[in-house]
């Protein structure tokens, strides 16, 4: 995965809704927009919004070493390492890791940063973790379901034998079923930042992003349903998953704007 130009604008092609493809997410990460996400994310009202619910879960099952599977600009990885775990920052885009690499030192923090494409992941990062993040709706890049299964596998094979995942997404069962309708409460917080669904089918969520300069971006993303979700990460080995909606452990199916799932590999002897 090489960097792009940073005047490289975003190409859909003549049809950006025939866009389907895995691979693709390279080229939507242009410098450009890459440069803009933290408006998007609003760092301090994203912070204040999930307070510790990471770092609760994976202190609460005693894990360490982390790898945060989908950087972005650093923003829980920057977390986790202001909290003491040890993380390891990877992402398949290198202007997103650049990014990250800056807001840390920024900060006062020297991240370890590495590109990976999840579907090799192992060839490119060593070691076991104890637990592997893949958050902010990132998995929904994955289009092709042996990509998504490809992915799932090399998780949970750097996961030592007692390892978590934790993986978000959108809600796109809501989405889907009765419409688009997000204040932005916890994940995408910037309240000048306009990010709403362009087009929506059963394979495509295409999203538009607006910022205040009056520049405009895109994604293409799989809109996975929850249900879906489960039964994928079941059928990889994963032998529990709880999901939560917006943080809460009790909610309304179509209520959350976002999932997260905690899927743990459980040790041979808790088998049942």
């Amino acid at each position: 995965m090489t960097g792009l130009d940073a005047s490289a604008k975003q190409d859909f092609g003549a049809d950006p809704v025939a866009t389907r493809e895995t691979d693709h997410y390279q080229k939507e990460y242009v410098q450009s927009f890459v440069e803009k996400w933290d408006e998007l994310i609003d760092w301090e009202a994203r912070g204040e919004s999930e307070g510790q619910f990471f770092i609760d879960i994976l202190r609460a099952r005693g894990k360490e070493r982390i790898l945060d599977a989908a950087t972005g600009t650093g923003f829980h990885s920057i977390q986790l390492l202001k909290a003491g775990f040890d993380v390891v920052s990877a992402d398949g885009s290198a202007e997103m890791l650049t990014k990250a690499f800056e807001n840390g030192r920024d900060r006062g923090l020297v991240l370890k940063t590495a590109q990976a494409d999840w579907r090799w992941l192992n060839k490119d990062i060593a070691g076991k973790f104890d637990a592997v993040i893949c958050l902010g709706n990132s998995f929904t890049h994955l289009f092709r379901e042996q990509d998504r299964r490809r992915a799932l596998a090399e998780f949970y094979a750097a996961l030592k034998h007692d390892g978590l995942l934790i993986l978000d997404q959108r809600n796109y069962d809501a989405i889907l079923d009765i419409g688009y309708d997000s204040a932005h409460k916890y994940y995408y917080c910037g309240d000048r930042v306009s990010a709403a669904p362009e087009h929506v089918d059963d394979s495509l969520a295409r999203f538009r992003y607006d910022f205040p300069d009056g520049s405009v971006f895109h994604l293409n993303m799989f809109p996975l349903r929850k249900a879906y979700m489960h039964r994928l990460l079941k059928e990889v080995s994963f032998e529990k998953v709880t999901t939560y909606g917006d943080f809460q452990e009790t909610y309304a199916d179509h209520e959350p704007d976002f999932f997260i799932h905690v899927a743990e590999k459980l040790q041979p002897e808790e088998r049942g």
